[in-house]
């Protein structure tokens, strides 16, 4: 199964996102092996430079942690779903008000706007 990406971003970056976001789901739990690279490579439809690079940019982030001869490994470490989620949140938060900004919109239209929404979504439910 091979997954799409956008061009506006590095592949690489892409595939730490979907990982991120699937610690922070649970997919993945805090002291989980991580798939060899290979074995990404595949899964993602890319090439196995590509995972080794993400892999190296987790561990520069401080999310995983490369164990010679066994793998790579989600820290073990209480904190980092909700770091991850932090991050997380805070780059959507960021990229939904410049995208506000850029249309014009006050901070009070973009709250009003935010609320308006889930009025509507709880309408549906």
């Amino acid at each position: 199964m091979t997954e799409e990406f956008h061009a506006s971003k590095p592949i690489y970056l892409q595939v730490a996102d979907r990982i991120y976001y699937a610690i922070v789901r649970g997919e993945i739990k805090s002291g989980d092996k991580l798939s060899s690279v290979r074995e990404m490579a595949v899964q993602m439809g890319v090439n196995p430079n590509t995972i080794q690079r993400t892999y190296a940019e987790m561990e520069r982030d401080g999310i995983v942690e490369t164990k010679r001869g066994q793998g790579t490994f989600v820290r073990q470490e209480e904190t980092i779903e909700a770091t991850l989620r932090n991050r997380i949140k805070t780059d959507i938060i960021g990229t939904f008000v410049a995208n506000m900004q850029e249309i014009g919109l006050s901070k009070k239209e973009m709250l009003d706007g935010v609320q308006q929404f889930f009025l509507e979504k709880s309408d549906e439910t």
